[in-house]
């Protein structure tokens, strides 16, 4: 019984916590310049396409290195039914991620009889396969020079410039789809997801079926992606190409997934500001750009590495990715569970009547 007041301490904790978020989100553009805004706007769309790979490898256990294939069957559904349809842009967006839902059921039916490494390097075969495929169409996908469709714009009425348009568009749905997935895990079906991750045995043993459980993760999860790819089709400037949707950004959800914390929805945003911040040398998050943290580097070592010398994105990208699973092995949500912990137990703690 006493866990009671912990628990709602923690519960209460997290919907403050919620609520301040969603208020810094709506605020934010007021001390951000346009170009500021925009790259806002790529961190709101990794943040999406995490949030559906959490669901799949943090909750359910399945190891995924395809996510970007996923994303770039959103973004060339966006595009093509944007330029070849004419479908306007924003009803696009859920059918990219229907078709993409759809892809991802498919490649979960082959999929059962993997796990692990396998399914690991199954998703990976994917990924890699899917710019070939991309130019084996040009007629429907423009082939390597990609594809494009009218640029897009705020609406007038709104009042707002285009990159704060892309920005309140792209956070309003990663807001959306964090509180679905939220909905979703806090449930039946998140019990049984996480009954699968940590024993597949155990959750065939109570009822949970597991082809079913497996099948429906790898559909909402490259739902997510295909929601993240339309989005991104639409911020970068309403085109697509082959390059868009590199094996490396696979690699990058993978690692912002990891950093972000398995199984946990609340560190979301910094495994999204990661990928961000290492993709994009001007990005800077507390007033610190990748290219400021070479010249720290630099400083500190009195070593003279350029920052934009060819190599040094890798290098700096495996250094950081190491710095962070040094301090924080269970990710940003890990950090969070922590420290929401320790204040709920310490308030509760203090609130109890001493005998």
């Amino acid at each position: 019984m006493t866990t009671v007041p912990g628990l709602r301490g923690r519960a209460a904790a997290s919907a403050i916590s919620a609520a301040l978020f969603v208020a810094l989100v709506a605020l934010l553009p007021l001390v951000l310049d346009d170009f500021e805004a925009s790259q806002y706007a790529y961190v709101a769309i990794y943040f999406i396409a995490i949030c559906g790979l959490n669901i799949l490898t943090g909750y359910t256990g399945q190891i995924s290195l395809g996510h970007g294939a996923f994303m770039a069957v959103g973004g060339y559904t966006t595009a093509i039914l944007a330029a070849k349809a004419g479908v306007p842009y924003l009803l696009t967006i859920p059918l990219a991620g229907i078709v993409a839902g759809v892809a991802g059921l498919l490649l979960a039916v082959p999929a059962l009889r993997l796990s692990g490494l396998y399914l690991a390097l199954a998703t990976f075969g994917v990924a890699l396969a899917t710019p070939a495929l991309i130019k084996k169409y040009p007629d429907l996908t423009g082939g390597s020079t990609g594809l494009s469709f009218d640029l897009v714009s705020a609406p007038s009425w709104l009042g707002l410039s285009t990159n704060d348009w892309f920005y309140y568009l792209t956070w309003t749905i990663a807001l959306c789809s964090l509180a679905a997935a939220w909905l979703l895990l806090r449930g039946r079906t998140g019990r049984a997801f996480r009954a699968v991750r940590d024993s597949e045995v155990a959750a065939v043993s109570f009822g949970v079926h597991l082809p079913t459980y497996k099948m429906l993760a790898f559909s909402v999860s490259a739902f997510y992606a295909g929601i993240a790819g339309a989005l991104f089709a639409i911020v970068n400037l309403s085109y697509v190409s082959p390059e868009t949707f590199a094996l490396r950004l696979s690699v990058y959800l993978v690692v912002g997934t990891v950093a972000a914390g398995l199984g946990s929805l609340w560190g979301i945003v910094f495994g999204a500001l990661l990928i961000e911040w290492l993709t994009v040398p001007s990005f800077e998050v507390a007033t610190v750009s990748r290219t400021d943290l070479v010249d720290i580097v630099n400083a500190v070592a009195r070593t003279s590495i350029d920052p934009q010398a060819l190599g040094i994105s890798d290098f700096v990208f495996g250094a950081v990715l190491i710095g962070v699973m040094l301090l924080l092995p269970t990710g940003a949500g890990g950090l969070l569970r922590r420290g929401v912990t320790a204040l709920t137990d310490r308030l509760y703690t203090r609130g109890r009547p001493t005998s």
